[in-house]
């Protein structure tokens, strides 16, 4: 029996048509550390090119670990053979110094004895893949138990929040035979991060320089230097953002940068909600469990009726960004007040200013309370003109067509709508001259937008999205954790996300 490795917590997966291009990726992620690397045979245009290509990188490389994969192609792999030569080439990759193989469930229940024969030369794990959606975990634990094996791999679908919790579930239950569980997709992405932490023996992530061989990969780097992969514990807490889409959310950087500097025992990870799935939600939230998380488009109105308590200023202003649990209790605020007044009181005394707010949904309202309430002179603008008169109406303000806002000037304008956002980044509320002195951008990403580009252009002061996103992330870091937010880690990082975005 082969001495049985000891994993680390990430595994390259590599997946390419020549050896040449696998082997080329798989030195870049050696030279930049990483020690763990899957080779997908199945992948190569002739697989059976695959030994001989793990024998010439471990000679250059020999402390690095090698996974061999063939998987079939009725199995969503890319092997053309039989059963038969699937197990001959992982018998090959293992005599050329591969360390561990990946042989799917379908393959080692139709060749068990080849399967039992191959776990006598290997560290041998078992894999079920399920592409349509999340299943009964247990039961396909149970399916798979009946194979020996060193270790067990479940992955499956996530179609709804709550399919992270099913698959985590596993990870917690501390089987005999260690589990590697994940869920594809970006609604599953959360188990990538979380799933080591949960007790899952390893996690996979893509090559830096190229796309992942699965939904929902990302690099090694992201895991480790933006999630804090393996800095935060079992004991962690979890925080998060919900949206649609979250996929370019800055708020897991800014506010695992601000763990870091703290260092708390936690984490921040992205919740894909679309919005028929909010509910799901708070079952994955509760169970899991979500110590707090950000609201952001679509659900900061919404996100109200799951509540418990809900702030005053935020039960007026009919939005939420901010959610926590206390004494049981799902808790709720509204920190874009705050993100609003404070970068505006730099530069205009609102109680003598004259505002045009453009907008009507959650963001919007925050903002036109905020001013309301400062003694701003309000008027609001929108595409949704009922929409626009019951704000207006609720918090005192006056309401505007274009053509009229066009044909006033004000001190500042404040637009918080997506128009501008990424990636539709070139939509711009105005065509033309822009009617204020100052220019508030609430959007971030990217954080010079079309509006912003043409304020500047008009000689306008103007104002990006990141101050105020910064500044509500700082407020709710404080609410989250009672420490006082480092507000330049939290800028910095922001700054390098929406830099690696570009």
């Amino acid at each position: 029996m082969p001495e049985r490795p000891s994993f680390p917590t990430v595994c390259i997966a590599l997946g390419f048509p020549s050896t040449e291009t696998l082997l080329q990726h798989a030195v870049a992620e050696a030279r930049a550390g990483e020690t763990f690397l899957e080779f997908r045979l199945d992948h190569l245009t002739n697989p059976a090119e695959g030994p001989a290509a793990i024998r010439r990188f471990l000679k250059a490389h020999p402390d690095c670990t090698i996974l061999a994969t063939c998987r079939r192609h009725q199995n969503h792999g890319k092997f053309n053979g039989s059963i038969e030569q699937e197990v001959q080439m992982l018998c090959d990759a293992v005599e050329a110094g591969a360390r561990a193989v990946d042989l799917e469930i379908e393959s080692a229940e139709s060749a068990r004895t080849r399967a039992d024969a191959l776990r006598g030369l290997t560290y041998l794990v078992v894999s079920y893949h399920n592409y349509e959606g999340t299943p009964s975990v247990d039961a396909v634990l149970r399916r798979m138990s009946r194979i020996p094996a060193d270790a067990y791999k479940i992955v499956t679908t996530a179609r709804k929040p709550s399919d992270n919790l099913r698959v985590l579930a596993l990870a917690r239950a501390q089987t005999k035979t260690p589990l590697v569980v994940l869920a594809m997709g970006e609604t599953g992405f959360p188990t990538r991060v979380l799933a080591p932490a949960f007790g899952g023996l390893f996690t996979y992530a893509a090559p830096s320089a190229a796309p992942g061989t699965a939904a929902g990969q990302v690099s090694a780097r992201n895991l480790r230097h933006l999630y804090r992969l393996e800095k935060f514990t079992r004991a962690a807490r979890i925080f998060g953002v919900i949206a649609d889409p979250v996929r370019h959310s800055l708020s897991p950087a800014i506010h695992n940068r601000a763990f870091q500097v703290r260092r708390l025992d936690a984490v921040y990870v992205p919740f894909l909600v679309p919005p028929g799935q909010l509910r799901d939600f708070f079952v994955l939230a509760r169970d899991l469990p979500v110590a707090g998380f950000s609201v952001t488009i679509p659900h900061k109105q919404k996100v109200m009726r799951c509540l418990d308590v809900v702030d005053p200023l935020a039960r007026r202003i009919g939005a939420v960004n901010t959610v926590w649990r206390k004494a049981g209790k799902w808790r709720g605020a509204n920190t874009d007040t705050l993100g609003v007044l404070k970068p505006l009181e730099k530069r205009v005394r609102l109680a003598k200013s004259s505002v045009l707010l453009i907008g009507n949904g959650g963001a919007a309202r925050g903002a036109a309370y905020a001013i309301s309430e400062a003694g701003a002179k309000l008027a609001i603008v929108g595409r949704n003109t009922d929409r626009v008169r019951a704000l207006a109406k609720a918090c005192g303000a006056e309401t505007l067509t274009r053509a009229q806002a066009l044909d006033r000037h004000f001190d500042v304008l404040v637009h918080a709508t997506p128009l501008g956002m990424f990636p539709r980044t070139e939509e711009c509320f105005f065509d033309g001259d822009i009617p204020a002195d100052v220019v508030f951008d609430m959007v971030y990403n990217p954080l010079e937008t079309l509006l912003l580009r043409r304020a500047r252009a008009q000689k306008r002061e103007v104002v990006t999205g990141l101050e105020m996103f910064i500044e509500q992330a700082a407020h709710q870091f404080e609410i989250w954790t009672g420490e006082a937010p480092p507000r330049s880690a939290m800028e910095k990082a922001a700054l390098e996300g929406l830099a690696g975005q570009s």
